[in-house]
This record gives C-alpha cells, sequence and structure tokens, in this order.
C-alpha cells in the first residue's frame, strides 16, 4: 500500500474505529466532527462561565454513554468551534438539545492534515 493511501486510511479513521476493527464490532466508528457554536459574547466569558459550560458539557456527555467525546473547544468573538468524536451526528444533536449549547453547524471531518504531511 502506497504511503498516500494508507494516510488516508489512518486519517478518515480514529482510535476508535481502529479499536471497533481490531475487535470486530458491528459498530460504527468515531467519526470525528466539528462543531460550529454562535454564543454572542462567548469570547467574554470569564473562567468561571467558561468552566460552568464544560461542566454542564461533561455531565450531558456522561449521560449520553461512551459513543460522544469532547475532545477540546476554540473560543472566539461570538463562537465556540468544537472538536468531537461521536459514532453519529445524531448524538451531537442530542448534547446540543440536552446542555442548551447551540449546533449552528455540524461538519465531519474527512481527513486531517498538518505540517507532517508534507514529509
Amino acid at each position: 500500500m502506497s504511503k498516500r493511501k494508507l494516510f488516508a486510511l489512518v486519517a478518515t479513521l480514529t482510535l476508535g474505529g481502529l479499536a471497533a476493527l481490531a475487535q470486530g464490532s458491528d459498530e460504527p466508528p468515531m467519526q470525528r466532527y466539528v462543531i460550529e457554536r454562535e454564543i454572542p459574547g462567548a469570547g467574554q466569558m470569564t473562567a468561571d462561565e467558561l468552566r460552568d459550560a464544560a461542566a454542564k458539557s461533561n455531565e450531558v456527555l456522561q449521560e449520553l454513554g461512551p459513543d460522544i467525546q469532547w475532545v477540546q473547544s476554540y473560543v472566539t468573538g461570538d463562537k465556540l468551534y468544537c472538536i468531537y468524536n461521536a459514532r453519529s451526528e445524531s448524538l451531537i444533536r442530542q448534547h446540543a438539545e440536552r446542555s442548551g449549547f447551540p449546533a449552528n453547524r455540524i461538519l465531519k471531518v474527512d481527513a486531517v492534515i498538518d505540517p507532517t504531511t508534507a514529509q
């Protein structure tokens, strides 16, 4: 297999997907998603407000179970960009509804590149 084909395969599978393949699981693999959340004034949230938001998100994630994972979020002026692993987009929508955080756009990640991709 060429390096390019191997990279494409690895880039589309998360660790959850690799684990499912190794175990012969019938469950769909975890996919990586970018969620855009429009939250006016997000960039001005205090450390306490960010902590409380993270705690609420974690609470809902625990209720939803292991098929959805929050990786990290980027806070900007009026938006949050959140990175999640999930078995389906519907789990991300459920999290948004239960947590009260909007999910204005949900984008499935098709591939990941970084500076080492050029090597």
